[in-house]
C-alpha cells in the first residue's frame, strides 16, 4: 500500500492537490429548513415528509408529519435526490422546471429508471448565492406536487442567504 507521501513523491510535486472538499449544510439549518417546510403546509392543513439531501445524495434530515402517508417518507427523499442531481446536472432549481424542460428524460424513459430519481414537483435544487449546489429538498404529502413544492420553496427562500 503506497502512503499520501509517496504518492505525492511519484506524481512529482508535494504541492498537487489531490483532495476534494465540498460544503453542505450545517445539521441544524438543515433540521430548520425541513421543520418549516413541514410547517409551511401544515398552515395549509396538510401533513407531510420533508427531506434535505447533501452533496452526495445522502438523507441528512427527514422531518414527518403526524399524520403523513408511509410512502411520502421515500417520496420525499427521491424529489430531494432528483432536486439535487439533475438541478445539478441541467441548471434547473425544482423538479417542475426539469419537467417543463422536458428534461425527465428520452420518450423511452430511461431516466426514471434510476434508482431514486422521481420527475414529480415538490423538490427543490439548494445552491449557494453564487449557484453552486449543496444539496436539495423535497416534500410529500400535501394533495398535488405543486403544493409540496411551494411549501418547499417558501422554506428555501427565508434560509438561502444564510447558504454561504
Amino acid at each position: 500500500m503506497i502512503g499520501l507521501g509517496a504518492m505525492m513523491a511519484a506524481t512529482g510535486s508535494a504541492s498537487a492537490q489531490h483532495l476534494v472538499t465540498s460544503q453542505k449544510l450545517d445539521w441544524e439549518t438543515a433540521t430548520q429548513l425541513a421543520t418549516d417546510a413541514v410547517r409551511n403546509c401544515a398552515k395549509q392543513g396538510w401533513s407531510v415528509t420533508a427531506a434535505v439531501v447533501d452533496p452526495s445524495g445522502h438523507e441528512q434530515v427527514i422531518i414527518k408529519g403526524d399524520t403523513v402517508p408511509l410512502q411520502s417518507l421515500s417520496v420525499s427523499y427521491r424529489k430531494a435526490y432528483t432536486a439535487f442531481s439533475y438541478g445539478q446536472a441541467f441548471n434547473k432549481d425544482t423538479t417542475s422546471a426539469l419537467i417543463e424542460a422536458k428534461l425527465s428524460g428520452p420518450a423511452n424513459g430511461a431516466l426514471n429508471t434510476v434508482p431514486e430519481v422521481l420527475f414529480i414537483p415538490g423538490g427543490v435544487t439548494l445552491r449557494k448565492a453564487d449557484r453552486t449546489v449543496i444539496g436539495g429538498i423535497g416534500v410529500s404529502g400535501a394533495p398535488g406536487g405543486d403544493k409540496d413544492e411551494a411549501c418547499a420553496l417558501a422554506a428555501v427562500k427565508k434560509w438561502q442567504s444564510t447558504f454561504h
